[in-house]
């Protein structure tokens, strides 16, 4: 198990605009040979958005596109001809396949943020594909078959555990509060990278919000 806090997150977006975002793979001017993905994932962001700020029409190709709620609104708008506001507890996922293009957007009056995770599909090419699931239950794993990987969205009660399932590779990211894992205290922002994980559970002091990848161990194909 590798630990990566939140502080040490690449730093993004461009704040004067009302954009902040936090890394935690490599990219662009941070390129890091080391930390290109793990599994099928490919980014973790999160993304901090200021009332009317957003990114404006940008292209995606052979991308799955997972973006989860903490506050705020999100506005999503694409070229295929779909028009969502994505809430707290709402799940979205945009497959991009032989290409898309979208806008994401803070259209309220208040902060907006989410993260949004990117992992590498089975094959490339193909029609783009949307979903949104809206109010997901805790507990409830959301199959993403097209990256051979399941999330799990896990709220924790004060004192309450949660198993982190047996997995080749599980990714954990702690959206708000603190936990146990292992001998590991994870804050917001941090998250966990398991290989071969056995018996692991999540143990929360207070109130917690997880996102746990679970990643099977087909080889990791090039991303590009």
């Amino acid at each position: 198990m590798k630990v990566h806090r939140g502080d040490e997150r690449y730093r993004g977006g461009d704040p004067d605009a009302g954009i902040r975002t936090f890394h935690a793979f490599s990219f662009g001017p941070h390129f890091d040979p080391d930390n290109l993905r793990f599994g099928a994932l490919i980014a973790c962001n999160e993304e901090r958005l200021a009332p009317g700020a957003g990114f404006d029409e940008h292209p995606h190709r052979d991308t799955e596109i997972v973006t989860w709620v903490i506050e705020g609104e999100l506005t999503h708008r694409d070229s295929a001809g779909h028009e969502t506001t994505v809430r707290p507890g709402d799940l979205q996922r945009l497959g991009s396949a032989g290409g898309v293009r979208h806008i994401e957007r803070n259209d309220s009056a208040v902060p907006l943020r989410f993260v949004q995770m990117w992992l590498a599909p089975d094959s490339f090419g193909g029609e783009p594909s949307y979903e949104v699931v809206r109010a997901i239950a805790d507990g409830t794993p959301y199959a993403l078959p097209q990256a051979g990987a399941t999330l799990h969205v896990r709220r924790l009660a004060p004192g309450e555990r949660a198993v982190v399932p047996d997995a080749a590779r599980a990714y954990v990211h702690v959206v708000r509060g603190t936990v146990r894992l292992g001998e590991e205290s994870l804050g917001p922002g941090d998250a966990a990278r398991i290989t071969d994980g056995r018996g692991l559970e999540l143990l929360a002091p207070d109130a917690a919000e997880c996102l746990m990848w679970v990643m099977g161990a087909e080889p990791e194909r090039v991303y590009g």
